[in-house]
């Protein structure tokens, strides 16, 4: 058997923001902008609050540090030594909500995606002007991981609020207190990244990346996503 160009790492939710935060990971300075729709955002956060898996991740050893571009819009401390192959529109909107900063959209315009989310009723939904009226919701869920809001202060503004409107039981605050502690702790999600060595080059990275996503369809190594592939969706 041959050696293997990559090894498997683990993750959680808590330390991939840490480490884009600092700046660790970033993204390849050829990179696409963030393209997904927030109803896409919406989806994740509700797959992982129900525990399903979200796929993998891949990155590559950076072995050329001055064509790396940092994750958001915030500034950061270090020089990336992992670039994301495969997982950019995940990560992108998973840091951003986290974190509570804009996106850069593909028209290179910022914007802050909102995600609310029903502790009644376990649904995350993309905030509009409805359901920010709606004391049943946490307009943004980015407030949950805040460091000047505690999450028992935020337990108990929402079901302040929401007593405003009706009486709340009994058991529907143990299922608020619940769906919220729920929620904040998605830092623990584990994440699986394959990490490929900084020892390869920019073709067989292609040619991985080709491989893993072509689904039987041919593509070839010009349709990769670092050189904005129009086939991936996550790249």
């Amino acid at each position: 058997m041959s050696d293997t160009l990559f090894k498997q790492v683990n993750y959680n939710l808590g330390s991939l923001v840490e480490f884009i935060r600092l700046g660790q990971i970033g993204l390849p300075d050829i990179q696409r902008p963030f393209v997904w729709p927030n109803a896409k955002v919406r989806d994740l956060f509700d797959s992982m609050y129900r525990g399903y898996p979200v796929g993998y991740l891949l990155f590559w050893q950076n072995g050329f540090a001055d064509d790396v571009r940092a994750i958001g819009t915030d500034g950061k401390q270090k020089v990336a030594d992992l670039l994301i192959v495969d997982g950019q529109q995940r990560l992108t909107s998973l840091y951003a909500v986290v974190k509570g900063i804009p996106v850069v959209r593909d028209n290179y315009e910022p914007e802050q995606i909102e995600i609310a989310f029903s502790p009644l009723h376990d649904t995350f939904e993309v905030a509009d002007a409805a359901i920010r009226r709606d004391k049943s919701y946490i307009p943004n869920i980015s407030i949950l991981w805040s460091e000047s809001v505690g999450l028992f202060k935020l337990v108990s503004s929402y079901l302040a609020e929401l007593s405003k409107d009706r009486q709340v039981t009994e058991e529907e605050q143990k299922r608020v207190e619940n769906a919220i502690t729920r929620v904040y702790n998605l830092l623990k999600f584990p994440f699986t990244a394959l990490e490929l060595s900084k020892d390869i080059n920019e073709e067989q990275v292609s040619e991985v990346f080709v491989r893993i996503n072509s689904k039987g369809k041919p593509l070839n190594q010009a349709d990769f996503i670092l050189w904005s592939c129009p086939h991936s969706v996550d790249g």
